[in-house]
């Protein structure tokens, strides 16, 4: 591994050679549930992921029977003492902190890959819905769990569903807080593939997008992060934009070279 990255036994990053970083849950013992330490690690370890350099994906997942429960109940309160900051103060750009836990996954610049099993509940559901693309094991068990403590969805997922669920189906889902599985989450638009394996399919598929032109990819991403809240001119423009910057440089002309002569990409890091 080129790099590595544990805090606090709540979150842990391995960098391959190939650009993809594994970023692991490992509070398994509590089925990776969000208490004040698990925000504080997962806002770090994102901040880690952002000036890390190599980096070309990322695999988020969590070890043993769950992707995330969502919010420790035993924490709940501690979680409400520890901020101390009002919810509407933007700590973190546009977002508050536990916003960021969440959204920080879909500014990063490259693609995020969540592989989720077991289950997945209120703001582990969140988190997953701020990767790019959502693995997700037949039998997991996920939930937008907030109605039921007498709360709303407030870490993004509001921002973050919008364009992939169907908004009546999420309405649903919200205001009945009824479990759904696998299979349904695809169905709903939470997730992107079904697998049995959905660490080794994510895994598989950030290899494949980490040998593409890094460049390329970000660009993509950027021009994704912003093409739902443009009108048409905009869109256009910026595509021109993002492609004037491509267009020439070593990495795209590497990516025609290499398709040409039937051969794997070397490209260069950003």
């Amino acid at each position: 591994m080129k790099h590595q990255f544990r805090a606090n036994d709540r979150v842990s990053i391995d960098l391959g050679a190939d650009g993809v970083a594994q970023v692991r849950m490992i509070r398994g013992d509590k089925m990776n549930a969000l208490d004040p330490a698990m925000f504080d690690t997962l806002i770090e370890a994102g901040q880690a992921l952002f000036d890390m350099p190599g980096l070309r994906c990322v695999v988020l997942s969590g070890e043993g029977r769950a992707f995330c429960a969502g919010l420790d109940l035993t924490s709940m309160a501690q979680v409400g003492r520890h901020d101390q900051v009002p919810l509407t103060d933007r700590t973190h750009g546009n977002a508050n902190r536990p916003q960021q836990v969440a959204m920080q996954w879909r500014k990063l610049p490259v693609p995020v890959i969540a592989a989720v099993h077991g289950v997945c509940f209120g703001g582990g559901l969140q988190i997953a819905s701020g990767a790019d693309i959502r693995i997700v094991a037949p039998a997991t068990r996920l939930a937008v769990m907030e109605l039921k403590w007498g709360l709303v969805p407030d870490m993004g997922g509001y921002a973050l569903r919008r364009g992939t669920v169907r908004d009546d189906k999420l309405r649903e889902l919200t205001y009945t807080h009824r479990e759904f599985t696998g299979e349904q989450a695809v169905e709903y638009g939470f997730a992107t593939h079904l697998d049995a394996d959905p660490l080794a399919r994510a895994t598989a598929l950030a290899a494949e997008i980490a040998s593409k032109s890094p460049t390329a990819i970000r660009g993509a991403k950027a021009l994704f992060a912003r093409y739902l809240d443009l009108g048409v001119d905009d869109i256009l423009m910026a595509e021109s934009i993002e492609q004037t910057k491509l267009m020439g440089t070593k990495n795209q002309i590497e990516a025609v070279t290499s398709q040409m002569q039937g051969r794997a990409g070397e490209f260069i890091d950003p």
